[in-house]
Parts: C-alpha cells; structure tokens; sequence
C-alpha cells in the first residue's frame, strides 16, 4: 500500500487521503492480511512501515513533483515482492504501475477530483490498472474511463464518540480555498447569530494567500481558528456543535469530514455538490440548500435532527469495516 508523501499515516491534524490509508491497512493486517505500508517516516500501522522519507516533507511543498517522484520510484522498486499494490498517492505511481502490465496488478484509488489534466492521464492507464472511485458521483462525473469499484471512504467508529447534548456553536473544517467555502461558512454562521469554530488548513502558498485575503478581513470575535490540532481537539469540536457547515462549490469527491461529523451525532449542512448527497441524508442527517438564505435556515432546522440518526448512517454506509470489505472483494477479484 502506497501513500501520500506529505502527511504522516495516520495524520496528525489535516488529512484525510491519510487517514483512510491508516484503517485500511490496519482493518486488512487485523482480517489476516500481510500488508507492507510505504509512507513517511512518524507513521505508525499494524503493517511492516517502510518510509522513503525519513521525515515528511514540509507542508508548503505540498505537489511538489520531485517528492512525488521519488516516494513513488521508492515504492515500486518493490513491486515484485507483492501480490497486489495499491496506491493512494499522485500521478508517477500510476504511471509507473501501468507499466508493470498487470504484474502485479495495480489498484489506484482516485481522492480528488476529475479536471482536464486528470481525464487525459486516467485515459490511457485505465485499461492498465485498476481504478477506484470513492463516490458515485466521481464516476459519472468522468464515465469515460473504465472503474474496477466504488468504495466509499470509512472512519474509526470508535474514534468518533456520540455526543447527544450540543453547545450553541457552528464548526467548519476544511482548506482555506473559495470552494470549500470558509467564507461562506463565517456569513452563514454570523447570520444565524451563533459563533463559529473552524479548523483551517492553510499550508500551501494558494491557501496562504486566499486566508489573508479573504478570511483575515471577515474574522471576529465570533470566529475560533484553529490548524493542526490532534484528533482528540477535532473531534470534541465536531461533537459539541450544533451543526457542522461545509457550504463547499466543487465536485466534492466524498468529503470525510461529513462522515466524521454525523458519526460524533453532529449534523451537516451543505451544498447538494459532488458526493454530498451520497454522504448527507436530507432531512435525516443534514440538509443539503443552494441558497445562501436556505443553508441559513437550515443552521436552524438542524437543532431538529437526531444524533443517533446521524450515527446510524455513518454505521451503516460510511465505517471502516465496510471500506476493508470493499477492498478484500476488489484485491480478490484483480489477483485471482
């Protein structure tokens, strides 16, 4: 299993392709597996650990092609070792994978989104390897390459208690990036009249510059940041908030942190954009609006929902024994 070079697995604070990676690799050593992680150095897993990097690379150098390429070669100089690779990193894996001409087979999960770069690139590996969409909505999206699965995302149930009593306050989590709608989350929270607590990434130079530009002029003292905080601070946040708004204005692939929120019995306000109406159950465990003034009153409606209707759906659709299930099926199909 290969992941991402820039974040530890699991992560501490900020990401969520690494967090998936953890519980996978752990859930398939904990059915039985014999699995081998390739990820950077302060990880921690059940799986043997190799880490090309000693120490992830600094945040800011996030895309940076030359980590990408040299965790990716890393990686594959081992291909011979393994019944099966799959890799949850950038491009150079699946194009290194490709060439290997289904030997072993490559399974490559796509996190982010399809743009006109990705579409040209996945065209001419998807008969190559194996790609996984992580929404339904990512696949009809791009319905012109070739998908071996769909599996949705998974979460640590037991990483997430239920909170049943909540506090008079909105949480955002998410980058400081206009799609994602940090912005928009502040309006809609000032508004309602209630506070907001937000758990910002800004790392990259992009997002850098759209906080000071369009974050730093709309703080107050009814807005809480907070960046890279442990797992145990975000999810004591996401469970005492009265609703989590995430008022995104993208193909939002999956979205994890929508799971993670209605498995703390929190729930979710949103956009009806990418995978969101896969994740969020309208009128059950969120609402999903368009309308500045509608996500607005659904802040409101939301004090209405059930907590424990919001951790039912997460149980049943979005847990991380699912995702492992999902993927044994998918390892046994490609290998046998």
């Amino acid at each position: 299993m290969v992941a991402p070079v820039w974040y530890p697995v699991p992560p501490i604070g900020y990401g969520g392709i690494e967090l998936v990676v953890a519980l996978l690799a752990d859930g398939l050593v904990d059915a039985g597996h014999d699995v081998t992680l390739f990820a950077s150095g302060g990880s921690s897993t059940k799986a043997a650990l190799v880490s090309p990097f000693v120490e992830p690379p600094d945040p800011r150098l996030l895309g940076n092609p030359w980590y990408d390429a040299a965790h990716a070669f890393a990686s594959y100089t081992h291909a011979a070792e393994f019944d099966v690779i799959h890799d949850h990193a950038g491009v150079v894996g699946p194009v290194l994978g490709a060439m290997l001409d289904g030997r072993p087979p490559v399974v490559h999960t796509l996190h982010g989104p399809w743009t006109e770069d990705s579409r040209t690139l996945y065209g001419m590996l998807a008969e190559r390897i194996h790609l996984v969409s992580i929404s339904e909505a990512q696949m009809r999206d791009n319905p012109e390459v070739r998908y071996a699965a769909t599996v949705h995302n998974g979460i640590d149930l037991d990483a997430y208690p239920l909170r049943e009593e909540k506090d008079d306050y909105l949480v955002y989590i998410g980058r400081a990036n206009p799609d994602k709608g940090p912005a928009v989350a502040i309006a809609i929270a000032r508004r309602a009249g209630l506070p907001m607590k937000m758990i910002l990434k800004r790392h990259e130079p992009a997002e850098r510059a759209y906080f000071e530009e369009a974050i730093v002029p709309v703080l107050g003292d009814d807005v809480e940041l907070f960046e890279s905080v442990t797992h145990e601070v975000k999810v004591d946040l996401l469970g005492r908030a009265k609703a989590m708004v995430f008022p995104i204005r993208w193909p939002e692939p999956f979205g994890l942190v929508m799971a993670e929120a209605m498995a703390c019995g929190t729930p979710v306000v949103t956009t009806p954009w990418g995978a969101a109406p896969e994740v969020v159950a309208d009128g059950v465990t969120g609402y999903l609006r368009d309308d500045f003034a509608d996500l607005v009153s659904a802040v409101e409606w939301a004090a209405e929902l059930s907590p424990l209707d919001c951790r039912a759906r997460v149980e049943e659709h979005f847990s991380a024994a699912a995702m492992v299930r999902g993927y044994e099926a998918l390892f046994d199909k490609v290998v046998g």
